[in-house]
């Protein structure tokens, strides 16, 4: 009889011991069920605002003024384009942004690489000052800053010019493109510029050789911020250039709104269309290169 207890005691503490994993695994399903849907619930809230934008801009004008909106125009029209085109000279305003942006993201990434090399791997007084400055700067509002920032370029003749926008992206993205590199320095391991200094090459060198492609991927991420924030400002451009040819997208599409604030929905919806569209396209051409250079890093560190 003692045998058969002992069997029948090990066979009640696997069953236990099931049990437990299986509530365990339960637990663990419905906590990964709630992440995916408040992550679907948070993508529903993004792309909604896009849908009825999409939508809006090829509806023609007897849907827009309806008491019935619907998502799906009805009645499908590229109407919308054309006038959004004839009244406003959209692929000049576009080439001035394009410039502007492109511009501001390549002159802040080469400014702040080697400085985020510099406060990552030299520690003091002077790297958390720099830390500071680069957390204290973006908290201040526009308001504050647009009035020095005018005079400052009134002094340097670049107001009212692409390079003068360029010079003022550039000085507000710089702070935060140097704080996203910084970290990505930080996860370079120093051993490896070690390695490179046993073998005589000097700091440069060893930024341009060895650290800088382990720092493809925060490159290419802090010059996609940069490029957006650039691309997306209205503020700065709607202060600093008079001319209309010098303006970017963002300020020429506030010319699609009325007198009396009236807007015409059509031709701005469309316009409010293409303008998101290079923002969208970059990204996801670039998406596959940032994640494919940090598992190329990760595998080199």
């Amino acid at each position: 009889m003692a045998p058969r207890r002992g069997v029948r005691a090990a066979r009640v503490v696997p069953a236990s011991g099931a049990s437990g994993a299986s509530g365990a695994s339960g637990a663990s399903r419905a906590s990964r069920a709630a992440q995916y849907a408040a992550l679907a619930a948070y993508l529903v809230f993004l792309a909604l605002p896009f849908l009825w934008l999409v939508s809006t801009a090829f509806k023609p004008a007897r849907e827009l003024g309806s008491l019935h909106p619907t998502w799906i125009p009805a009645d499908p029209t590229l109407g919308n384009f054309r006038q959004a085109f004839a009244e406003q000279p959209l692929l000049h305003a576009a080439l001035n942004s394009l410039t502007a942006a492109v511009c501001a993201a390549v002159i802040a990434v080469v400014l702040a690489t080697p400085t985020a090399f510099v406060l990552a791997r030299r520690r003091g007084r002077l790297a958390t000052a720099a830390t500071g400055w680069v957390v204290v700067s973006q908290a201040f509002p526009f308001v504050l800053v647009i009035i020095p920032l005018f005079l400052v370029l009134k002094n340097l003749h670049l107001v009212n010019s692409v390079p003068g926008l360029i010079l003022v992206y550039v000085v507000w993205s710089l702070p935060f493109a140097l704080w996203m590199l910084v970290g990505y320095v930080r996860a370079v391991p120093p051993e490896l510029e070690e390695a490179a200094a046993m073998d005589g090459a000097g700091r440069l060198r060893t930024l341009v050789s060895v650290v800088a492609p382990l720092l493809a991927p925060g490159i290419v991420a802090t010059a996609l911020f940069a490029f957006i924030t650039a691309w997306n400002e209205f503020f700065f451009a709607l202060v600093l250039l008079k001319t209309p040819e010098k303006q970017t997208l963002p300020v020429v599409l506030t010319h699609f709104l009325g007198a009396e604030g009236a807007a015409d929905l059509g031709p701005l919806a469309a316009a409010a269309f293409l303008a998101t569209l290079p923002s969208l396209v970059v990204f996801s051409v670039i998406q596959k290169r940032i994640t494919g250079g940090m598992l190329a890093g990760a595998v080199k560190s």
